[in-house]
């Protein structure tokens, strides 16, 4: 049995699930999710808590138990407190600016970079070193995030570039001076 699937998703308070033609649907005070499940995949909504049920022991069943359980966890956590990335940029004029819902990035290239989010994405810049992607879906926010972060890598020798807060990057020896 799943260590992941077996366990019930508890549903917080002010939080609404439906299920209707293998749609399932959770509502928050922060928005709306809809998730398509897999239809081998029995969710059983008992009041507070949702259930994901496998019909046998296949392996394709064993995997989609925990990722259907998984997926359900993300989108009521999503719907009640949302999720956030920080990316901080490192980089003598390296520079973040917000314009409007779109981010101007000057990374040390001859031109700047227009970055627009998808819809449920927001951003913030809170100084110019330091950009905050946010939204209700997990997916969404994480993958905002690698598409920023895509534009400038850190690099192994300064270390410069575009990293996740906390992202530790291994650094190499330059060249040295030889004889």
């Amino acid at each position: 049995m799943s260590r992941i699937g077996k366990m019930p998703v508890v549903l917080p308070k002010g939080v609404e699930v439906k299920q209707a033609n293998g749609t399932l649907s959770v509502k928050g005070p922060k928005g709306s999710l809809q998730l398509s499940a897999h239809p081998d995949m029995n969710v059983v909504i008992d009041g507070g808590e949702v259930r994901v049920e496998r019909p046998s022991d296949e392996k394709q069943h064993r995997a989609l138990h925990g990722l259907t359980r998984s997926l359900i966890t993300n989108m009521v956590i999503g719907v009640t407190d949302g999720f956030a990335k920080t990316l901080e940029i490192v980089g003598v004029g390296y520079r973040a600016d917000l314009k409007g819902k779109g981010l101007t990035l000057s990374l040390g290239f001859s031109h700047t970079i227009e970055y627009t989010p998808d819809d449920g994405v927001s951003l913030e810049c809170p100084n110019q070193t330091t950009i905050v992607v946010s939204g209700i879906d997990k997916q969404k926010v994480g993958q905002a995030a690698a598409d920023i972060r895509a534009f400038r890598p850190p690099e192994p020798y300064k270390g410069k570039g575009i990293r996740y807060k906390g992202e530790h990057v291994r650094r190499k020896a330059g060249k040295t001076a030889g004889i």
